[in-house]
């Protein structure tokens, strides 16, 4: 059995390695010189079960609107970007209700718990290098009732399976005592002692190089240009190198996914949320945080990796652009100074690893999986903000489907809505 993964980021190169356990010949196609160089690149770096619930929320419609054109907004709505988002944008705020707030919700925990056990079973296997750690995450808050709001959503994603212990101040000090600047505003913490974080470039091409031991071929510096089908069926993949030809495909390209599917007239609901962040050398704060640190307040995600710190936190509606801006990257910085002083010796504009990513969004904050109305072509893209998160899950979920075997998860809101046609 021939299986031809499109994409080598973090969910591509996972697919693979899980369809090459499985006795495929494994190929993979990817762009750039080598795996991992755009989303998977210098992502949020968290896998957090503890951020499962999508952004289409009870409430964010109004605060899109509220931040429409502000530069230094969380959430940036370009007037620019409206006419080509008005589809998704309905879908979207068709998804910002209770009730399916709470069962995308579900279903991303499905996926995001198998994650980890897949993850704690490969690091069993093999000895990958990726400044993993497994400490946990810490989401502060600045009042009260934030706190308790907070706590009542981790409440309702407990019986699906989140482990997480509302702290108050004092305990959210000791366990990262970096937070000790902000004792007279804390209010108190959610802890998650689940979540792991690791760099997500370093985990995928080490993935990648085992891979290749085993047997997958991966063909680096080859542009995807389209797919040929006939009688339902995928006969051939168009790429800059000629054709390849497998008996499945999967269609791994985050963002870039609806590109390529749109010409076989099927609808691909995701959007390219532009994120942006920030890398800079820890050695000016010897004292730094070892926990990555979640603020709700000022919306930005502050992570350790090895002798490195890493800021995350904006989100912008514009296109494919992925260039940084750095009226963004430096707003993002000044949240994080906010919070933690000490930062400030760390950063130094000229220096800072300044990167933006794009975001596979879907309205429904939840990932595309398994088969598409193709019958040889299969789907594990549309990660939305937790492609590093659900990666090893998700691919683990996609192996099994292409296998005929039983996922072991509800996929109800994980799959194409078979009408997505145009």
């Amino acid at each position: 059995m021939i299986s031809l993964v499109l994409g080598g980021g973090v969910v591509g190169v996972t697919t693979a390695y899980y369809l090459a356990k499985a006795g495929h010949e494994v190929h993979v196609v990817e762009r750039h010189s080598e795996v991992a160089m755009e989303t998977s690149a210098n992502n949020g770096s968290v896998i957090h079960a503890s951020l499962c619930e999508p952004w289409s929320r009870p409430g964010m419609p109004r605060n899109v609107l509220r931040w429409l054109g502000k530069e230094d907004a969380p959430m940036l709505l370009r007037y620019s970007s409206i006419p080509g988002l008005w589809r998704w944008g309905v879908e979207f705020v068709r998804n910002c209700n209770d009730a399916d707030f709470a069962r995308n919700t579900k279903a991303n925990l499905g996926i995001a718990t198998r994650s980890l056990e897949c993850l704690a079973q490969i690091n069993s296997e093999l000895d990958l290098s990726y400044d993993r750690q497994t400490n946990g995450t810490l989401k502060i808050y600045s009042n009260q009732q934030d706190l308790d709001a907070g706590a009542a959503e981790t409440e309702i994603a407990k019986p699906f399976g989140l482990k997480a212990e509302v702290l108050d101040s004092t305990r959210a000090i000791e366990i990262e005592p970096a937070l000790g600047g902000q004792r007279q505003t804390l209010a108190g913490a959610i802890y998650f002692p689940s979540d792991e974080h690791g760099d997500c470039q370093k985990f995928t091409q080490a993935l990648a190089r085992h891979c290749r031991e085993i047997g997958v071929t991966i063909h680096t510096d080859t542009r995807l240009t389209g797919l040929a089908c006939n009688n339902n069926r995928i006969t051939a993949v168009a790429t800059s190198r000629g054709e390849m030809r497998a008996d499945n495909y999967v269609v791994a390209l985050g963002s870039h996914s609806p590109l390529i599917m749109a010409p076989l007239g099927i609808r691909l609901p995701i959007y390219p949320l532009k994120g942006v962040s920030v890398t800079v050398p820890a050695d000016n704060w010897p004292d730094h945080l070892k926990i990555p640190v979640i603020d709700e307040r000022r919306l930005f995600g502050l992570v350790p990796l090895g002798n490195r710190l890493r800021c995350t936190g904006s989100a912008e509606f514009a296109g494919y652009d992925t260039v940084p801006s750095p009226t963004r990257c430096k707003a993002l910085v000044d949240n994080v100074i906010q919070g933690f002083p000490e930062f400030a010796a760390c950063y130094r504009s000229e220096e800072a690893g300044n990167w933006a990513g794009l975001r596979p969004m879907t309205p429904t904050g939840t990932p595309i999986l398994g088969r598409s109305p193709i019958s040889n072509l299969f789907f594990n893209t549309g990660h939305n903000h937790l492609g590093w998160t659900l990666s090893c899950g998700s691919a683990h979920v996609v192996s099994r489907i292409i296998e005929g075997r039983d996922p072991g998860v509800d996929l109800d809101r994980l799959q194409l809505d078979r009408r997505q046609r145009r």
